[in-house]
């Protein structure tokens, strides 16, 4: 089954251009699924169709959902939920407070994402698109299976032999509610859960992410950040489409100001996001809401092109950790040595080889790090970020190596 999500900052377009890539999907002969993550789901009002918490058909070859997060949390979350109610009740919180403090931040679209192994486990479906929720949220959710990862491996094991050992006496003379063999099992199903999801998601050959921008400044900037955290984790990115230009045939002063804008901010796009295949979509004429409005934005973007296609397969850029330093590799084939050169200024990397520019915003655990070295090794250039001199300091470097 072929994975796609979209994400992007709040209000650039992501549900419709997920909405006119699935249909787009269904027509071209897909067996296509669409699925909206976001807690405040606007894809129903796209097909302008109620959407249920299951699949529900939408057009030939299409099928709709808006994940129903309360039942998705009676189904994954419940047990370990009744467990962490009972312990902030027992600390003296209200009941319905407690109720609600047992949801922890994320475990909702946590929950709904947990349908990706569902359906690729039915394989009922030929593609799946994904609306995921806002950059940030979808960041946060994407870095959890690391993160629950380094949980199980390291405090699990403790946790369970400590609950097993000291509950029955913490129950018995404080009243303590300590985790049973149920919780333990729950935690550990949602792990597995988990950990089939990150390999599904991590599968260049299956699953993509991509990314919807507007030629706007802000709107770049969140989404090199974004893009720079999804490489940290490893996952492919694999188009950019650059959403809402305005058409040629917008004219007036008002609109010739607004297009040189927009063509100044998409040379921005290319500049951040190279070598990503980067496609356009035009501001339509009308809202893109209902069928024959998606067909038309899905064709405007992809053309000819089959949109279920994985459009490049690998990591435009890699963060890692070699000898206790920080070292960012870039993708730049063809470039020449001598024609690279990397500046860094608080917290974002300016690469230039020749007559082209790459701006990268480092993730926030970089972003103290200052240039030691710059090396070109084939097609990729290899930086080693180490400790800033002082704060807010510049720092040039030619690239080295072969």
């Amino acid at each position: 089954m072929r994975v796609i999500l979209y994400t992007g900052k709040g209000g650039v377009g992501k549900t419709s251009v997920a909405a006119a890539t699935a249909l787009l999907c269904a027509r071209r002969g897909h067996r296509t699924a669409i699925m909206s993550t976001d807690p405040a789901h606007s894809l129903a009002d796209s097909f302008e169709m109620p959407l249920k918490g299951e699949m529900t058909p939408i057009a030939d070859n299409l099928w709709g959902q808006e994940v129903d997060v309360l039942r998705e949390l009676q189904t994954h979350w419940r047990t370990i939920q009744k467990w962490l109610a009972s312990v902030f009740r027992w600390q003296g919180m209200n009941e319905v407070v407690a109720e609600e403090m047992a949801v922890l931040p994320g475990t909702e679209e946590l929950a709904a994402l947990l349908h990706i192994v569902h359906y690729r486990r039915e394989g009922g479906f030929e593609v799946l698109v994904v609306d995921c929720a806002p950059t940030g949220e979808t960041l946060r959710l994407l870095s959890f299976p690391d993160m629950m990862r380094w949980y199980m491996h390291r405090f699990f094991p403790i946790g369970k032999r400590v609950a097993t050992a000291v509950g029955p006496l913490a129950r018995g003379m404080l009243g303590l509610p300590t985790p049973d063999r149920s919780v333990f099992d729950s935690i550990y199903d949602l792990y597995l859960q988990v950990e089939e999801m990150r390999h599904i998601l991590l599968d260049a050959d299956t699953s993509s992410m991509r990314l919807v921008v507007n030629p706007e400044k802000m709107v770049i900037k969140e989404t090199q950040r974004t893009f720079t955290y999804l490489s940290l984790y490893g996952y492919n990115t694999d188009l950019v489409v650059c959403n809402r230009m305005l058409p040629v045939e917008a004219s007036g002063e008002f609109f010739d100001y607004w297009r040189q804008t927009q063509a100044d901010y998409v040379g921005l796009v290319h500049e951040s996001f190279d070598p990503i295949p980067i496609l356009t979509a035009p501001l339509l004429p009308r809202e893109a809401v209902g069928r024959e409005a998606l067909q038309e934005l899905g064709e405007d973007i992809f053309g000819d092109e089959d949109p279920a296609r994985v459009f490049r397969r690998g990591h435009a850029q890699e963060v890692s950790t070699e000898d206790g330093r920080r070292v960012l590799r870039i993708s730049l084939p063809f470039a020449i040595r001598e024609d690279i050169s990397v500046m860094e200024n608080d917290g974002e990397l300016v690469v230039q080889a020749g007559r082209y520019r790459r701006n990268i915003l480092l993730p926030r655990a970089l972003v103290n790090l200052g240039v030691e070295e710059a090396i070109k090794e084939g097609d990729v250039l290899k930086i080693v970020l180490g400790p800033r001199a002082r704060q807010g300091s510049t720092t040039e470097r030619e690239a080295e190596g072969g």
